[in-house]
C-alpha cells in the first residue's frame, strides 16, 4: 500500500472539517499522508426538493465512490447517516469511527424548547424522520422544507424564514458552533436515525491493504451500534423515504435497539416504536438484533406505514 492517499469529500465546511479530521488521524496513528479532493454532489445541487423526491442520501455519495472507482481516490469519508443501507458492489465501509454526539438539537433564535414554540410555529426539517417525530410532540407545529448545508440552514433561520430548525447536534459540535444549540431532544424524546453522529471511511473492496489499516481507526462499540442500527432499515427496505428513526445504546455488554417508524404520507399518524436488548459481540449478532426490531415493527403494523 502506498504511504500517500487521497480523500474524497463533499465541499461543505461540515464535510472538509470531517476528512480532515480523519487526514489527521491517518498521519498520527497510521502514518500514512493523505490529501483532500474536494467534490461538488447531486445532493449538494439540488436544493429546490427534498431528497425522497430526488434519490434520497445516496446522492451524497455517488460522485464519492466514482471517484474510488476511478482510481482518483484511495478513501471517501462519509456522515455515515448519509450512505445507504446497501452499498454498490465493490464498496465496503472499511471503518466507522467513535460517534459524536448522536441527538438532534433545536436551534432558535427566540424559543428556548420545542414546548416553548407558540401555536402553529414554522420549524424547518426536510427529514421525514424529524417531521413526524415533532408532530408526534407538536401536532400544531408547521413543518417547512429545510435544504442545504449547515451554514445555509442557519443563515435561513437567521433571515427569519422559521421560529426553529433542527440540526444534528455532531455537525454543529464539531464546527464550534455549540452555542446555537438551545437544547438537546433526548433520546426517549427524538430517535435518532441510523448511524446520526458516526463518520463512516469507504473504500474499494479490493483494496486489502488499506482495509487492514483502517481496520486500526475502528470503534467497534460504535461500528456495532451503527450496523444493528442500519439493519433494522435494510430489513425494512430503508430509503430516504422512510420516516425510520434507529438508535443503539449499550448498557454494559448487551446493547439496547430502539427503533420508531412514522407513516410515509400521513405524517400524523401515531409512531410505531419498539425496543430490544440482546449481548451483541459481533456484526452478525449486530445485523440479528436489528433485524429482530425490524420485526417487531413489522408486527405492530410497519406494513402499512411504509412507501407503497
Amino acid at each position: 500500500m502506498t504511504t500517500s492517499i487521497i480523500i474524497a469529500t463533499r465541499e461543505s465546511r461540515l464535510a472538509l472539517w470531517q476528512a480532515e479530521h480523519v487526514q489527521a488521524r491517518l498521519r498520527d496513528e497510521l502514518g500514512l499522508t493523505a490529501t483532500l479532493l474536494g467534490m461538488t454532489t447531486r445532493g449538494d445541487q439540488i436544493l429546490d426538493r427534498t431528497l425522497s423526491k430526488v434519490g434520497g442520501k445516496g446522492l451524497f455519495v455517488k460522485e464519492l465512490e466514482a471517484a474510488l472507482a476511478e482510481g482518483r481516490a484511495q478513501l471517501a469519508v462519509h456522515s455515515l447517516k448519509d450512505v445507504p443501507m446497501e452499498l454498490p458492489e465493490g464498496f465496503l465501509l472499511a471503518a466507522v469511527l467513535e460517534r459524536e454526539d448522536p441527538r438532534d438539537a433545536f436551534v432558535s433564535n427566540d424559543y428556548a424548547t420545542v414546548t416553548d414554540l407558540p401555536q402553529g410555529a414554522v420549524v424547518g426539517s426536510s427529514s421525514l424522520r424529524r417531521v413526524t417525530q415533532l408532530l408526534s410532540l407538536r401536532p400544531d407545529l408547521r413543518v417547512e422544507p429545510l435544504r442545504g448545508n449547515l451554514d445555509t440552514r442557519l443563515r435561513k433561520l437567521d433571515e427569519g424564514g422559521y421560529h426553529a430548525i433542527v440540526l444534528a447536534a455532531a455537525g454543529l459540535k464539531r464546527l464550534g458552533l455549540a452555542q446555537r444549540i438551545r437544547c438537546h431532544f433526548e433520546i426517549d424524546e427524538m430517535l435518532p436515525c441510523a448511524g446520526q453522529g458516526a463518520l463512516g471511511l469507504e473504500i474499494r473492496a479490493d483494496d486489502s491493504a488499506l482495509v487492514a489499516a483502517l481496520a486500526r481507526l475502528a470503534h467497534t462499540p460504535t461500528q456495532l451500534a451503527c450496523e444493528a442500527e442500519r439493519a433494522v432499515s435494510r430489513a425494512l427496505g430503508g430509503s430516504c423515504s422512510m420516516p425510520l428513526a434507529a438508535h443503539a445504546r449499550w448498557q454494559g455488554r448487551s446493547l439496547r435497539l430502539e427503533a420508531a417508524l412514522g407513516h410515509a404520507e400521513v405524517h400524523l399518524s401515531p409512531l410505531l416504536r419498539t425496543g430490544v436488548e440482546a449481548y451483541v459481540g459481533d456484526m452478525a449478532g449486530a445485523r440479528a438484533l436489528g433485524q429482530q426490531v425490524a420485526l417487531r415493527l413489522r408486527e405492530l403494523g410497519a406494513g402499512a406505514y411504509l412507501p407503497g
